[in-house]
Formats: C-alpha cells, sequence, structure tokens
C-alpha cells in the first residue's frame, strides 16, 4: 500500500479488504432474489403466467415449467450466492441462465441495456462466473460450517 494517493487509508483498506470478495458474492445473490421471488410467488409485480407467455414468444418451451426452473434458479440460487452454500453449483446454474438470457433476450437489441441489449445480463454472467472459480470463499456456509467447497 505505498502507492496510495492518501497513505493515511492504507490501514482501513487492509483492514476491509477481506470483505470485497464476500461484498460482491452477497450483493450477486441479494439481486438475483427478486427476480426469481416475480417468477415464483408473482411478488414485487411479476406475473409467472405473463413470463410464461414472453417465454413461449421467444421460442423458450415449455414455457411454464422454465419460468418455474428459471424462478427456481434464480431465488434459490441466489439465496445459495448470499449465505455461501453449494456456491460453485449455484454460480454454475446461474451463469447458464444468464448466458440464455443473453442469447435469447438481450442479443439481437445490442449492448446497451437501454435498448433492452444485453450489457447488463453479460456483466452479471461474469461476475457470478468469478464467483464459480473462486467459489463461496470467507464468510460463507461452505467453508465455516460444511468445511469444504464443490
Amino acid at each position: 500500500m505505498n502507492n496510495l494517493f492518501i497513505p493515511a487509508l492504507g490501514g482501513i483498506y487492509e483492514k476491509l479488504a477481506c470483505l470485497s470478495y464476500p461484498l460482491i458474492r452477497i450483493t450477486a445473490g441479494l439481486f438475483l432474489i427478486p427476480h426469481g421471488a416475480t417468477k415464483l410467488f408473482g411478488w414485487f409485480g411479476g406475473d409467472p403466467a405473463r413470463t410464461a407467455e414472453f417465454f413461449s414468444k421467444i421460442g423458450l418451451e415449455p414455457a411454464g415449467p422454465l419460468v418455474t426452473a428459471t424462478g427456481i434458479v434464480e431465488f434459490f440460487g441466489g439465496i445459495c450466492l448470499v449465505l455461501g452454500l453449494l456456491t460453485r453449483p449455484a454460480a454454475a446454474a446461474i451463469f447458464v441462465l444468464l448466458i440464455v438470457a443473453v442469447e435469447r433476450v438481450h442479443l439481437a437489441k445490442g449492448f446497451f441495456i437501454y435498448n433492452g441489449g444485453y450489457e447488463h445480463a453479460l456483466m452479471w454472467a461474469f461476475i457470478v462466473l468469478a464467483i464459480l472459480f473462486r467459489g463461496a470463499g470467507a464468510f460463507s456456509i461452505d467453508r465455516s460450517v460444511i468445511g469444504k467447497e464443490f
């Protein structure tokens, strides 16, 4: 930490660095949970039937079961990321889901999110891929309670 513009902050950065990766993992999970809740429970203004119609429209069939599967991956996968439980399997499932979303929903609309493009979904896919590569890390059930990671 010798090259800091404000060297006095070095101690703070060193003490908080251990929180950076759990913060990424937990935030990714927390952002996924509401998406799953809209598909599974109709929370936050979601409508599983309307989502199934959208899935059918873009050729994802059987739409109803795929909406449920997507909701399960987002909701329970998000919870797993937050807790650091079965982190790699959850991250793998979420990564696949996001790549499908990029390809089937966003790719044809270009890069920028304001046009419905893929930038947002692809960014989250790479964040989840990094979680898949790294595993649960500190402050996780996988490491702290189970003592093993997948």
